[in-house]
């Protein structure tokens, strides 16, 4: 009896032991560094008056690259710059598509919006001491970054391995609605502490079958504008990502902007604050991973469009002309900017061709990716009518052409309701019809990926 019974206790705990599940996708990431090599004029702010002068924290490039049971793939790269520009989407996904076999549909290009990384737009050096060489200058980086981009998917590509993916969700107070009213029927860029927000934190992490982790892709709705100096950064989402590949070392730490148009992190303006909102991010992370993580499972199906987003009424030439005599310089430089448009282009677009994006990744996630500078209201009304089980909604994602209000923001009016677009070469803003054409889109492109 001595003899058997611990034989007999040892059958009882091997049969009592969790069987390991096989992982059901495959996924490999990579990082590349793409902080310029020399000094460049910086994005983000009308009121810069010089390039560069240095680096605070050095700006990368990411790629995940996921497969699932049926060899469907889906890429996503993150960039620690301020936008997404259109030039740059397209020839990444046509080269993407030629040399490693993903579809243009199953490539996200997300931007964190930092303010303190290089300006990537060459059609316009928006402001710059010296326009010709700022542009050229961009051209080079974005000739450059293109080829970075392209190589990291392969990369992903070759280190992927059987994984498997977990999601959970956390919350971060760093951001606040920035949009106050200024007593006279407009409205301030200013902390509302009682302005909608959306301060989930979604994470998403890719393990391969031995526990090892690949990569931790997490998202928040905040401008990435602590910092205003002169100094290359990624600012708060830099260090946010920096401190959890410090706490994760085998894990590709990403970034995903959310709906943030209309959300700035608070206080501001220094180092150590864009240090401190980035470790108070990094630690919402990590209490989602501490939590029981839904594990994902089932197909990647994607769907991707291009819709022509409507303007609202274009201006004549006629009105363009005395836009050009206005006493605010903006106004002025911005008729003289579409003046030019008409000249070389002939009549002025009443659309623009704005992407849309769903992916589903597995039976619960519904991953929803939209271009520009999207206000919070778009992720908040998604997240209510869609009725999947997970839903992240991200902006800036395959292009950020600007911003882009809701209905409510467009009636209120302000800096992100159409004031800024006299900082472009929009012809003017959108039109009331904007958020409504954007969800029933979405919408579309769920039902068309069930």
């Amino acid at each position: 009896m001595k003899l058997w019974l611990p034989l007999f206790l040892a059958a009882l705990v091997i049969a009592a032991a969790p069987v390991a599940e096989p992982p059901v996708w495959k996924a490999g990431a990579a990082s590349a560094k793409i902080t310029p090599e020399k000094p460049m004029w910086m994005a983000g702010y009308a009121s810069r008056t010089k390039p560069s002068e240095g680096v605070e924290l050095d700006l990368f490039a990411k790629a995940l690259v996921i497969e699932d049971q049926r060899g469907a793939k889906f890429a996503l790269i993150t960039m620690d710059l301020i936008g997404v520009p259109r030039n740059l989407r397209l020839a990444v996904a046509e080269l993407v598509k030629k040399e490693h076999g993903i579809n243009p549909a199953n490539l996200a290009i997300n931007a964190s919006h930092t303010h303190s990384g290089p300006e990537l737009r060459t059609s316009k050096a928006f402001g710059a001491d010296d326009v010709a060489l700022r542009e050229k200058e961009a051209a080079e980086y974005t000739t450059k970054l293109e080829e970075t981009l392209v190589e990291l998917v392969g990369e992903a590509m070759k280190k992927s391995v059987p994984a498997h993916f977990d999601y959970s969700t956390a919350r971060c107070g760093v951001s606040m609605n920035r949009r106050t009213p200024d007593g006279k029927g407009g409205w301030n860029n200013f902390p509302n502490p009682n302005g909608p927000v959306d301060q989930t934190v979604p994470v998403l992490k890719a393990t391969s079958a031995e526990g090892k982790e690949i990569a931790i892709i997490f998202g928040y709705a905040c401008h990435c504008t602590t910092l205003g100096h002169q100094k290359f950064s990624g600012d708060y989402a830099g260090y946010a990502q920096q401190a959890l590949e410090k706490t994760h070392p085998d894990a590709v730490a990403m970034f995903a902007n959310g709906c943030s148009g209309d959300q700035n992190p608070y206080p501001r303006r220094t180092m150590e604050l864009a240090q401190q909102h980035g470790q108070s991010l990094a630690t919402s992370v990590e209490a989602a991973l501490t939590t029981n993580m839904r594990r994902l499972k089932g197909p990647i199906r994607a769907a991707y469009r291009e819709i022509p987003l409507a303007y609202d009424t274009l201006p004549t030439k006629g009105q363009l002309l005395e836009e050009q005599k206005s006493a605010n310089k903006w106004q002025a430089s911005h008729a003289t900017r579409v003046l030019k448009r008409l000249e070389q282009e002939g009549p002025l677009p009443t659309t623009y061709p704005y992407p849309v994006q769903v992916l589903r990744l597995g039976n619960d996630l519904t991953w929803v990716t939209l271009g520009g500078e999207v206000v919070v209201d778009y992720s908040l009304r998604l997240k209510r009518e869609i009725k999947d089980p997970i839903v992240w909604v991200s902006g800036y994602t395959n292009d950020v052409m600007a911003y882009i209000p809701s209905l409510r923001v467009w009636q209120e009016g302000g800096y992100e309701g159409g004031g800024a677009m006299m900082y472009g070469t929009h012809p003017t803003r959108w039109s009331d019809k904007t958020e409504e054409h954007i969800i029933s889109t979405v919408m579309e492109l769920r039902k068309a990926v069930e």
